[in-house]
C-alpha cells in the first residue's frame, strides 16, 4: 500500500510576464526541491494556479514534474474541477501523464453538504487506481472533510491521505482518535508545522517550501526527531513568512519569496496581478528579514 510521508511542497507554476507557462524554470524549481530533500512534489495545487491553466497546459505541468523527478519522488497533481464528470476526466488524463497521485479538491463550483462530499469523493476514487489526498480547506472551499464525512470514506481504499487545512489544531487528534492510523495525515498549513507534528501528522504540504526547501526540510526532521527546542529557534525565524501562506494572495507572496531567494520570476496569471506599493513592500521586508536571520542560525 503507497504510504506518503514527509515535506510535500505545493509547487508553484513558473510564469513567463506575458502569463504564458515557463516550463523550462518549472522544471528548475522543481529539482532545486528535489535536491534538497523533500519527499514528494505536487503540481497544480491552487498555488499552483491550477484552476487559470488550460488542460493543456496542464498535462505539460504534469509530464514535465515526471520527467524531472526521474522517480525520484512520487509527483501528485492537484484535481479542481466544477463537476464530477469534469474530475473524472481529469483523474484519468493526469494518470495517463504520468502522475502517481492525486491531491483532490472539492467542487469548485457549488458548495457541497456532507452526503455529497461523500458522492464527489467516491466517484472520483472510483474513476481512477491513483492514491488520493483529500484536500480539506474548508476556509478557502467552504466545505468540510469532518470526521464525519471520512467515516463514510474510510472503506474506499484509494484515499489514503487528508491535507489537514482547517486551521483548528484539535482536528489533528480527533481524527487520531477515530481512524487511527488509516489516513496518512498531512499539514496543510505551513504556520502550524510544529503544532500539528506536536499531536502527530507525518507529512506537510507546504507552500514557502519552494523557497527554503532545506531549511523546512530541516524543521520538519528537527520535529520528528521531537526535538523542539531546536525547531522552535527555526520556526519563530520563518514563521512571519509562513504566514503569507495563509492569505489569499499567497500565490502572490510565495512567489515573491522564491524570487528573493533564488531568482525565480514572480510573474502570476490574471485576475492575480503583481504586487505593487505598500502591500509589495511589506512582503519584500518580511521576506528579507527572514533571509537576513537564517544566516544567523
Amino acid at each position: 500500500m503507497t504510504i506518503w510521508k514527509g515535506v510535500f511542497p505545493a509547487v508553484t507554476t513558473k510564469l513567463n510576464e506575458d502569463g504564458s507557462v515557463d516550463i523550462s524554470a518549472t522544471q528548475s524549481s522543481i529539482e532545486r526541491l528535489i535536491e534538497n530533500g523533500v519527499s514528494g512534489i505536487i503540481v497544480l495545487p491552487m498555488l499552483g494556479e491550477n484552476a487559470s491553466m488550460e488542460m493543456e497546459e496542464r498535462k505539460a505541468i504534469i509530464k514535465a514534474a515526471v520527467e524531472t523527478a526521474g522517480g525520484r519522488v512520487p509527483v501528485l497533481s492537484g484535481l479542481a474541477e466544477t463537476t464530477l464528470d469534469r474530475a473524472k476526466k481529469s483523474a484519468k488524463i493526469y494518470q495517463d501523464c504520468g502522475a502517481q497521485g492525486l491531491m483532490v479538491f472539492p467542487s469548485l463550483g457549488y458548495r457541497t453538504d456532507d452526503r455529497e462530499t461523500v458522492a464527489w469523493y467516491k466517484g472520483i476514487a472510483a474513476a481512477t487506481p491513483l492514491p488520493i489526498m483529500i484536500y480539506n480547506n474548508p476556509i478557502a472551499y467552504g466545505v468540510d472533510c469532518t470526521v464525519d464525512v471520512l467515516k463514510e470514506l474510510v472503506d474506499q481504499p484509494e484515499i489514503i491521505c487528508i491535507k489537514e487545512e482547517t486551521g483548528d489544531i484539535r482536528r489533528v487528534t480527533d481524527m487520531y482518535i477515530a481512524f487511527g492510523d488509516r489516513f496518512s495525515l498531512f499539514c496543510g498549513v505551513d504556520d502550524l508545522i510544529v503544532e500539528s507534528c506536536a499531536l502527530g501528522v507525518t507529512g506537510w504540504v507546504s507552500g514557502m517550501t519552494n523557497a527554503w526547501p532545506a531549511e523546512c526540510v530541516k524543521l520538519f526532521n528537527l520535529c520528528q526527531e521531537e526535538n523542539y527546542s531546536q525547531a522552535r529557534k527555526l520556526y519563530q525565524v520563518l514563521t512571519p513568512s509562513f504566514h503569507l501562506d495563509t492569505d489569499v494572495k499567497l500565490v502572490q507572496y510565495i512567489k515573491m519569496a522564491e524570487h528573493l531567494v533564488y531568482g525565480a520570476p514572480e510573474w502570476v496569471r490574471a485576475p492575480r496581478l503583481p504586487l505593487i506599493g505598500a502591500e509589495r513592500d511589506s512582503v519584500i521586508a518580511t521576506i528579507k528579514d527572514a533571509i537576513e536571520k537564517l544566516k544567523t542560525l
